[in-house]
């Protein structure tokens, strides 16, 4: 297999892109459980968009398709990265608000989802609270949620770049 991600095979380019998503949730789960960093109602939509784009990135490993195929199966993740991307600036501009400005803490997501429809619950979700604007976790100077927009885009790029560059004959 050649060394630049790039110029690998679609099914190389869409196993690489399950196996980040697989290691971006298995780190979530350790920062809940083993950092003890409970995740926001927003943390919890982000995870989600990256369980989407997993299933999409599997699907296409597993299939294999043609070209026309390829583009579907690069759409079906690029989907949930924009939903990702939307819910991960929308976190980023709660943890920016001056204190004073941080909306009041709102109940868990459980409970929401438990005593409202789902459409006032979704409301209630992105119109934030308190816990969504603290910034617990840092690296390299950005937190959780700028790290979560960075992967979007990065693996929404190698969906797109698989399922959309020309392809030699004979490389799948």
């Amino acid at each position: 297999m050649k060394a630049n991600p790039l110029h690998w095979s679609f099914r190389a380019q869409f196993g690489l892109g399950l196996a980040c998503c697989l290691a971006l949730l298995g780190y979530a789960l350790y920062a809940q459980h083993q950092m003890f960093l409970d995740p926001c109602p927003l943390c919890i939509f982000q995870r989600l968009a990256f369980v989407g784009m997993g299933l999409a990135f599997l699907a296409g490993l597993l299939h294999g398709p043609g070209a026309r195929g390829r583009r579907v199966y690069a759409v079906l993740v690029l989907l949930p990265a924009l939903a990702g991307v939307a819910v991960a600036a929308r976190h980023l501009w709660l943890q920016s608000l001056p204190p004073d400005q941080v909306p009041a803490c709102g109940p868990g997501l459980q409970y929401m989802l438990d005593a409202f429809p789902l459409s006032k619950a979704l409301t209630m979700v992105f119109s934030g609270s308190g816990e969504c604007a603290n910034a617990d976790w840092y690296f390299l100077g950005l937190s959780m949620p700028a790290w979560t927009l960075v992967w979007y885009v990065a693996l929404a790029g190698l969906a797109v770049w698989a399922g959309f560059r020309r392809h030699r004959p004979g490389v799948a």
